[in-house]
């Protein structure tokens, strides 16, 4: 009888015990193989696999497992109030927005610069929804997330304040990747508002992305923090890096009692008469004590996005889609000192 290793038989390995398997894949962290391996394997064997197209199989199952936890774990740190989507946002109601400029912002560049973004407009125009939908995009492309409204943002600071923990709060919120501070000036704050403010948005600055909204428009924020010069110093930080955007129209709430008649569409109003008039074709003259635009300069920056404002204007770029020139370099409080911006 011949010898020759290579007439003998190969002994074929006894398949492994699925309890066994499943410990081991347990081991591994492979969850979504485990639980999913009879059903798995039945496809590649139905697909007729060759082993490395079978092993590329489970892996993509367990990839696409650990990506949806993720997603999820992260959607529940970013304490959104609700679901909203880019899909689902009705552009043709709010003409002023342009889609690709919201488009432009759903790729995060903005938040992986460290750029600011403030949404301005009259309550029911869709800020909010803007909002959320852009942190959505901003988890699935791997970003952390804090959604807090302003008026529970300034609470939490207080008490923190109070409790002598105001270091460990201000940590919290600032290691976010993007901090979403939803509401700014639809209620009064307390007088001790503007410096807790101010104690964030210095701890944010240069270290992450800040998104705000708000209904009044930023050359009013003296009276939202009710000190200007703590509100120019805010300004100052928001406004390096920044992205404004400024949506004009009708509320998107009472669109079907406006068609019904019950109300009427809202009528033009100066901006000098009312808060939330925004005008971009000149500046904004405004009465004693409040904040007025002053001298300008211009500043390039990358990866901005158009628009116009009241208190700057962005002219759109004429070399590609991420260059823009902001108009707006100071602040000036009316019969004080003024101070720089850009």
């Amino acid at each position: 009888m011949s010898t020759n290793p290579r007439n003998r038989s190969t002994p074929i390995t006894p398949p492994v015990p699925t309890e066994e398997l499943e410990a081991m894949l347990t081991r591994l962290r492979l969850p979504a193989i485990r639980d999913r391996l009879d059903a798995l394997l039945e496809e590649a064997a139905r697909r007729e696999m060759n082993l490395r197209e079978a092993l590329t199989w489970l892996c993509t199952a367990e990839v696409a497992r650990k990506d949806q936890l993720r997603m999820e774990m992260a959607l529940r740190l970013a304490r959104f109030p609700y679901v909203r989507t880019l899909e689902a946002f009705d552009f043709e109601a709010q003409p002023s927005i342009d889609p690709a400029q919201i488009r432009e912002l759903a790729t995060c560049r903005w938040v992986a610069n460290g750029d600011t973004l403030l949404l301005l407009g009259p309550p029911g125009v869709g800020k909010t929804h803007l909002a959320v939908a852009l942190g959505r995009e901003a988890v699935r492309l791997g970003h952390s997330v804090q959604y807090v409204g302003a008026m529970e943002l300034i609470t939490a600071l207080a008490k923190a304040q109070a409790q002598h923990a105001l270091e460990a709060r201000l940590t919290q919120y600032a290691k976010t990747r993007l901090l979403i501070i939803d509401e700014l000036g639809y209620l009064p704050l307390e007088p001790n508002a503007a410096y807790l403010f101010f104690q964030l948005i210095s701890r944010c600055y240069q270290r992450g992305s800040v998104l705000i909204t708000s209904n009044r428009p930023v050359m009013e924020w003296g009276e939202v923090f009710g000190d200007q010069v703590v509100a120019t110093a805010i300004l100052d930080r928001l406004l390096h890096h920044s992205h404004v955007l400024t949506i004009r129209g009708d509320s998107y709430r009472l669109k079907g009692k406006r068609r019904s008649g019950l109300i009427r569409r809202r009528r033009a109003v100066p901006p000098h008469r009312t808060a939330l008039a925004y005008s971009h074709r000149r500046p904004v003259r405004r009465p004693e004590g409040k904040l007025e635009s002053g001298s300008t300069g211009s500043a390039a920056h990358n990866n901005h996005v158009t628009t116009h404002t009241d208190e700057a204007t962005i002219e759109k770029p004429t070399e590609g889609p991420h260059q823009q020139t902001i108009s707006w370099t100071r602040f000036r409080v009316a019969g004080g000192p003024k101070a720089d911006v850009a």
